[in-house]
């Protein structure tokens, strides 16, 4: 079992889209996959068509220490869905978390779900408790990152916050790195990926996600993009992105004269 934080601190990245999209593409392909809400504002179940709110779910888990299993929402063939919950924003504020509450998503996980080949974790664009509990409990991490050189700032701070954490927990974790909203003809996003490249070789994902209408509308419809537009570029390019994850399939850092 792959357990994977969908994770950036700063927003607008496609951390949400991404999370349900990949999930649903894996799911399609034959792969057993849960995904789990841990944003307290719910928009990984709405995309699926549901008010996460209106669920017990991870706000259970981890503020009472509640078994994970009985949340789980079969939502998809191959897909189930553990949502937020009314009360997830919640742990945010306690006022003494300590490090075993950063751990309750690892130890509700631990012995459970084992039938499931993929663990998808939509994290909050924060770095708090949350946070801290999808980093313990994953074995992966995946960044989005638009094309725009806040969001190339905004990595090398996760980068670096990411490493602080491993150092402190002893916990490794594999980083990948998907380029978001991609605009194939526009110059600034090709700069941002060459950059990506020279500063984080070896660590991003082969497929790009272009930036279409579609991904940004089928949320509203309670739809994936292979629901919504099954044609439409957003669901070619999370096809190839399943199979980057399956296979592990990076590029190569570019070379001088090469062009992407």
């Amino acid at each position: 079992m792959r357990i994977l934080s969908v994770i950036n601190q700063k927003g607008g990245v496609g951390k949400t889209t991404t999370t349900v999209n990949l999930a649903h593409a894996l799911a399609l392909s034959g792969k057993k996959v849960t995904v789990i809400d841990l944003d307290p504002q719910s928009h990984l179940a709405s995309s699926l068509g549901l008010n996460g709110r209106d669920y017990v779910g991870m706000d259970e888990v981890l503020l009472k220490g509640a078994p994970i299993k009985p949340s789980m929402i079969k939502v998809r063939e191959n897909l189930n869905l553990i949502p937020a919950g009314a009360d997830l924003g919640q742990i945010e504020h306690l006022v003494e978390a300590g490090a075993k509450k950063g751990a309750r998503l690892k130890q509700a996980l631990t012995g459970n779900l084992q039938d499931q080949d993929y663990i998808l974790i939509d994290c909050p664009p924060a770095s708090g408790l949350l946070a801290v509990n999808a980093l313990m409990a994953s074995n992966e991490v995946l960044i989005p990152v638009a094309g725009d050189y806040l969001s190339l700032e905004g990595l090398s701070f996760l980068m670096a916050t990411i490493k602080n954490f491993e150092q402190k927990l002893g916990h490794k974790l594999k980083e990948r790195i998907v380029l978001t909203r991609f605009h194939v003809r526009r110059r600034l996003p090709k700069e941002i990926l060459e950059k990506i490249l020279e500063y984080f070789p070896g660590k991003i994902f082969a497929t790009q996600i272009r930036e279409t209408a579609a991904l940004a509308e089928c949320p509203g419809a309670g739809k994936t993009i292979f629901e919504y537009r099954p044609k439409n570029n957003g669901a070619i390019d999370y096809r190839e992105l399943a199979e980057d994850l399956k296979f592990d399939r990076t590029l190569s850092p570019v070379h001088e004269g090469e062009v992407l």
